[in-house]
């Protein structure tokens, strides 16, 4: 879809039921700014017609956000254990300093884990797959909770779908009216009209 067509936020009617649902759900430490660039596309995209329709808006991007939260909640699951068995296996001064700029991305670091794990006869992929193996109730848990939050939020564009089929349809329904009354009323106009 071309982004240019779609409706920038200051072209959308505010929210009227938003401050009756509170502040945003995030933890300390979290991105506000990005809650709300995800509200505000999210909404561009419903275009909610209603307070129902807001509230499931609403609804959708905390469930969106969640599942964003859970998914991050177990990469540093996995990336805490394999940053603690890299220290573990790097032995020395600098080892947890290693560790520790890995697991924070520096590309230095992972050179330098890969050379030593390389060296020991290890790779990444063994210790990511150690600490899946160490951590598989966690995130056998974490799973469960992102499924659970996955059908919670199909549930809730199920029933926006419910919602506006039905005005769909009277919109339809009201259209149709008015066009058959237009022709009604034009139609002794046009029988009076000398053919072409």
């Amino acid at each position: 879809m071309d982004q240019s067509s779609e409706p920038s936020n200051a072209e959308l009617p505010p929210l009227t039921t938003a401050p009756l649902l509170g502040a945003a759900p995030l933890i300390r430490g979290e991105n506000a700014r990005s809650y709300d660039e995800l509200l505000g596309r999210i909404c561009a995209t419903l275009r909610p017609q209603d307070s129902l329709e807001e509230i499931w808006a609403r609804d959708i991007v905390d469930l969106v956000w969640e599942t964003f939260r859970l998914r991050r909640a177990k990469a540093w699951l996995m990336t805490a254990d394999a940053h603690r068995r890299i220290g573990s296996e790097l032995r020395g001064r600098q080892a947890d300093r290693i560790a520790r700029r890995w697991s924070a991305g520096d590309e230095d670091a992972a050179a330098q884990v890969t050379s030593a794990l390389d060296a020991a006869g290890l790779s990444i992929d063994g210790m990511l797959a150690q600490a899946i193996s160490n951590s598989y109730k966690t995130i056998e848990q974490l799973d469960r909770m992102l499924l659970s939050v996955e059908m919670r939020r199909s549930a809730v564009l199920r029933e926006l779908d419910r919602h506006r089929a039905p005005l769909a349809r009277k919109l339809r329904h009201a259209i149709a009216e008015v066009e058959e009354a237009e022709l009604v009323a034009d139609a002794p106009r046009l029988a009076e009209a000398p053919p072409a």
